[in-house]
């Protein structure tokens, strides 16, 4: 009888419907929300000798366990989201709820990131800066191989440092070529791990918005070759002003450190060596600046595109 009486009454059916669906959706919401504050509330660490902590304490001092593990550390709020934007695979964040609010963190990190509040003692232990933003996130780190390299322009601007060893210049080579915006950064015969947590923290996250590849001097060489990217070296012998030059085309710009400058097989394969014209005392400039300006000279010529 129940079942005839509802059949009569169409809007009565519907509105139970409509119930039926908020309640749900209720439901859902509140489910979701449980998990968010289970998550963030259950898990905390407060003691820097949990074996977790001392793992992700390895990961900052030691270039080695980053290679080992395949894991590195980032600090700070823009660098995670630069991380993040970059497609890198966060494995698990913390953070210290005195610096920064679950809501934040919530804004930046998806449901499937592992989450875990720590203390003020664990936090300075993890910490690498002075001022900091209370956020810090383990990161899956790439493999950054030449042949893997894709190049939207048909005349790519590339940026090549042959064995830069200070983290510190390093970051800020990252950070002229994401201002410039060019096709890649090549490491040459590297010396230091990319994911130092000072290349991380000079770059200000711009080692995540680069292109980047490293390897050897030959092979590199070889790739220019095979892609008909003319070598433009910075070198004092045998050479012409760079803005002589014409960047134009696919161009790679190759800078050395200010000790040794470039070694004898780019020197051998350059199709032209290029000078800034020094009018001080000394013959040399920091290798970030010369890389600037070099690399803002090829960008000047393209009409900044």
């Amino acid at each position: 009888m129940a079942v005839l009486e509802l059949a009569k009454k169409p809007n009565t059916i519907i509105k139970s419907l409509n119930q039926i669906v908020i309640f749900c959706f209720i439901f859902v919401v509140n489910l979701l929300n449980s998990k968010i504050s289970y998550k963030m509330l259950t898990k905390v660490i407060t003691s820097i000798q949990n074996p977790f902590i001392r793992q992700i304490v390895h990961l900052k001092d030691k270039s080695r366990e980053r290679k080992k593990t395949g894991l590195f550390l980032i600090e700070g709020e823009r660098e995670i989201s630069l991380a993040i934007k970059g497609n890198y695979e966060l494995e698990t964040v913390l953070f210290y709820a005195n610096l920064i609010s679950k809501k934040r963190i919530n804004s930046l990190i998806n449901l499937e990131t592992n989450i875990i509040e720590v203390s003020k003692d664990v936090y300075q232990k993890l910490a690498y800066r002075d001022t900091t933003e209370g956020i810090l996130a383990v990161a899956k780190s790439k493999i950054h191989n030449i042949s893997d390299l894709k190049f939207e322009s048909k005349n790519p601007l590339i940026l090549i440092a042959e064995a830069p060893e200070k983290p510190g210049n390093i970051g800020a080579i990252l950070r002229t070529a994401d201002a410039a915006n060019v096709d890649a950064v090549i490491i040459a015969n590297p010396k230091t791990d990319l994911y130092n947590p000072n290349i991380i923290r000079s770059s200000v996250g711009c080692l995540f918005t680069n292109q980047i590849a490293s390897g050897y001097t030959t092979e590199i060489i070889q790739f220019l070759k095979e892609k008909n990217i003319t070598i433009y070296c910075a070198e004092l012998q045998a050479s012409v002003q760079y803005h002589t030059q014409n960047y134009t085309k696919s161009t790679a710009i190759v800078v050395g450190t200010e000790a040794t400058g470039l070694s004898d097989e780019w020197l051998k394969n350059s199709n032209q060596n290029i000078i800034i014209p020094m009018q001080g005392e000394i013959d040399s400039m920091n290798v970030s600046v010369a890389a600037g300006i070099l690399i803002f000279e090829a960008k000047r010529q393209r009409n900044f595109k």
